[in-house]
């Protein structure tokens, strides 16, 4: 069915981070969205019911009805699944979440895709915070919640169409990376490692998905990539475009220089190929995180923006929730709550932290979440991220009957390489028995930064009403 005759859409698992977004923006594209999902829980139903997009409680055949004129189904969702069974035996088109977004609004637009094993969430809503601030109205879809949109999600008006690009798998029927379907004119590629457990065996098979979106930018397009990244350099022989590199090292086409950091704000200069483009001031912290905008700056410099629309976006930039997200403060306690799942994520994370607090002892309290954290895999990476912090504490590990016994981290395990490398860790299994400790250990002027993938139980909250 052509895209101009469709009219009513319907999302299986539509709660999903990326599947609301989506349903978000159909729903401001006009046409008629719904869905259902077996987990409705905020923000996500909020933001459907806020936009008047009906959601079903569980998964009922009864729910696919003859009038729907599309199905998407999300990435999590089997084929056994009754209202998949329903859709095929009603002989109803479906499709996947990546492919419908670039069905209905990636087509004749020009795709800026952000793509990485880390910083894609922040890269990307920087990207987008700095077209939407100087004019340009790009629509986007981003993994994680824009202050400055108070959405994730936007119809776009303009040319601009900014993509999270998830390495992960599309559908049961597609189990193919999301970021082959996006169409990248341009991209950004902030680096690849190893991630993703449940879906790659190695990192050998992450390089090659990333070899086939490489290939996909057209000729006359561009990807700029962090420099001297070893693996990044593997996966570019199936380029067709032009390739530009960023970063801190000599031999970055687009160089940063001159970082400092105060008063909240990243003080950096750019340059390409040796030719100093301008000065910028970023609010936000971390060096990683200058590297991020210097890739955005670099990006948007060849769009054709100014320096002066740049540097404006990027003071005016107020960040995305999680990501070194100040939840509240208490008798000098300063409690932050971050995304961090990784050893690189982590270290880099607690190095920014430990720079914006300097003098003020930090605290890493780690759930291990992701389905790459809960396995052993990193058993060996992970003591050597935490070593920046003043005090660690790590959880017991989310479900870990979804884990088979011999592939599970043993925090316990990460807590005792820690102490060896010289750092202070406990390893407290419950969130009530955390709080408890940092109620009677924490001190005036500690930050406390909360690393977690999910909800970690409320601990940040209940942190701070316990000081």
């Amino acid at each position: 069915m052509k895209s101009k005759d469709i009219k009513n859409i319907y999302l299986i698992a539509i709660c999903g981070t990326g599947m609301a977004a989506l349903a978000g923006l159909l729903r401001g594209a006009g046409y008629r969205v719904s869905g259902s999902d077996a987990n409705i829980y905020p923000p996500m139903s909020v933001l459907l019911e806020n936009a008047g997009i009906p959601i079903l409680p569980g998964y009922r055949k009864e729910n696919i009805k003859g009038d729907i004129d599309l199905v998407i189904v999300g990435n999590a969702v089997s084929k056994t699944n009754e209202e998949v069974q329903a859709v095929l035996e009603a002989g109803l088109d479906y499709t996947s979440f990546p492919e419908a977004l670039s069905r209905f609004f990636l087509e004749g637009r020009k795709s800026l895709v952000v793509a990485g094993t880390h910083g894609k969430t922040t890269t990307a809503a920087l990207l987008t915070w700095v077209l939407h601030a100087s004019g340009r109205k790009p629509g986007f879809m981003v993994g994680g919640w824009l202050k400055n949109f108070d959405n994730n999600h936007q119809v776009p008006e303009g040319d601009y169409f900014v993509t999270e690009g998830d390495e992960y798998d599309s559908a049961f029927f597609d189990k193919g990376p999301k970021f082959l379907h996006y169409r990248p004119d341009i991209s950004i590629l902030t680096g690849i490692e190893f991630d993703h457990v449940d879906i790659f065996k190695d990192l050998d098979q992450i390089k090659d998905a990333f070899r086939k979106y490489v290939s996909l930018i057209r000729p006359e397009g561009v990807i700029l990539v962090k420099h001297a990244d070893a693996n990044i350099q593997d996966v570019l022989g199936e380029a067709v475009c032009r390739v530009e590199s960023y970063g801190y090292l000599e031999g970055a086409d687009w160089r940063i220089g001159d970082y400092r950091f105060e008063g909240g704000y990243g003080y950096f200069s750019l340059s390409y190929r040796a030719e100093k483009k301008a000065d910028f001031q970023l609010a936000m912290i971390g060096r990683h995180n200058v590297e991020n905008a210097a890739a955005v700056a670099a990006l948007c410099i060849g769009l054709g923006l100014t320096v002066d629309e740049i540097n404006s976006a990027f003071k005016s930039f107020q960040g995305i929730k999680r990501r070194q997200e100040v939840v509240g403060i208490k008798k000098g306690v300063t409690v932050l709550d971050d995304f961090a799942h990784h050893p690189t994520a982590i270290r880099l994370t607690l190095e920014a932290v430990k720079e914006a607090y300097p003098g003020q002892r930090v605290w890493a309290v780690f759930e291990p979440r992701s389905a790459t954290s809960r396995r052993k895999v990193f058993e060996q990476e992970f003591p050597d991220s935490f070593l920046a912090a003043d005090q660690v504490i790590f959880a017991g590990l989310f479900a870990p009957e979804k884990i088979k016994k011999e592939d599970r981290l043993d925090p316990e395990r990460v807590v005792t390489l820690i102490r060896q490398k010289g750092g202070n860790a406990n390893f407290i299994p419950e969130v009530d028995d955390i709080v408890g400790f940092m109620a009677e250990n924490v001190e005036n002027k500690d930050v406390v930064l909360v690393m977690s993938s999910g909800g970690f139980g409320g601990i940040h909250q209940k942190i701070l009403d316990q000081l």
